[in-house]
């Protein structure tokens, strides 16, 4: 199926009226593009460090929209022309240019699925479900991933930082802690090395479904892994349902901005003595993050490890 995409020129203040419109006609789905900034509350709970830098906002916007076969195109096109002349009455719309194209219609979902392929991590494989495992690496521990629409492959420079923290640090029977588990990979990885117990905790729902069946994938008694939905960081809910002083270790590859709040709220969950990895951390922001670790008592850092970008800070509670 081919799907024609169709982009209006006009302005910020007029997007609203023009998604309303969209909506009334039966236009399904709008692309909105404009430079001006996000705010705190809606970038809160979004998986970005570094947000883009914009241009000056000078007042313009693109509205784009698809239609495919399904649709009168021509009906549409005029209904949306008549919708912007009655619009032009009480809101300035700019040049509402128009211009168009046309895409093939792709599964997007699953499409990226080319791009994931087995890798190593020192002396453990990785590897989608769906793929065969090389012959060179049969030797290594295997873990097999499918992330399905969470966050987390393993490709990434944090989770490889972090499983590594996970291999110098846990102790065979250790019972670890979890924080935005996503796919699940490193509880999966803690169990794969011994750990007798996992809990992971993730905002994102579709995290509980991929961890559950990456846990299935990996022959792992789902008894040894629970996960939850919820926030560690002010859901009292989700505190008592993990429980107290209870972990060996507790591991978070998040972001540098969750990860300062989170580091208050990690050691009542921590056995004394126990191990907090954290990453997730662009190195401009390391020293903010390691001057949250220095004004808390109840942790000293032991480690910074580094790949590429990316920085890994372990601690240790007091």
């Amino acid at each position: 199926m081919k799907w024609k995409k169709f982009t209006l020129e006009t302005t910020t203040e007029a997007v609203d009226f023009i998604s309303e419109l969209f909506d009334e006609i039966g236009i399904e789905g709008i692309e909105i593009e404009d430079n001006i900034p996000l705010t705190e509350s809606e970038t809160k709970g979004m998986f970005i460090d570094i947000l883009p830098e914009l241009p000056p906002d000078d007042g313009s916007a693109k509205v784009s929209f698809y239609l495919d076969d399904t649709y009168d195109v021509p009906a549409t096109l005029n209904a949306v022309k008549e919708g912007l002349k009655e619009i032009s009455a009480y809101v300035d719309l700019g040049s509402c240019n128009m211009t168009s194209s046309e895409t093939e219609d792709k599964d997007w979902i699953n499409n990226w699925k080319q791009y994931f392929k087995p890798f190593t991590v020192d002396d453990i494989l990785i590897k989608p479900t769906w793929e065969t495992i090389p012959e060179e690496h049969k030797d290594k521990l295997l873990i097999q991933i499918d992330p399905g629409t969470a966050f987390g492959t393993g490709q990434h420079e944090t989770t490889q930082l972090c499983i590594r923290a996970l291999r110098k640090y846990l102790k065979q029977g250790d019972k670890v802690l979890d924080v935005g588990t996503g796919s699940g990979i490193l509880a999966i990885t803690a169990l794969m090395l011994g750990a007798d117990k996992a809990v992971g905790t993730d905002l994102d729902e579709n995290a509980i479904t991929a961890a559950k069946e990456n846990t299935q994938a990996n022959a792992i008694d789902p008894a040894k892994f629970e996960v939850y939905t919820g926030n560690l960081i002010d859901d009292q809910a989700i505190k008592d349902i993990v429980g107290y002083e209870d972990y060996d270790v507790v591991v978070a590859n998040i972001l540098a901005d969750v990860i300062i709040p989170l580091q208050a709220e990690v050691p009542p969950h921590l056995k004394k003595g126990g191990i907090f990895i954290t990453s997730g951390i662009i190195n401009m922001k390391e020293q903010a993050v390691k001057d949250a670790f220095a004004v808390n008592d109840a942790f000293e850092v032991i480690e910074t490890t580094y790949q590429g970008e990316w920085v890994s800070i372990t601690a240790r509670k007091k």
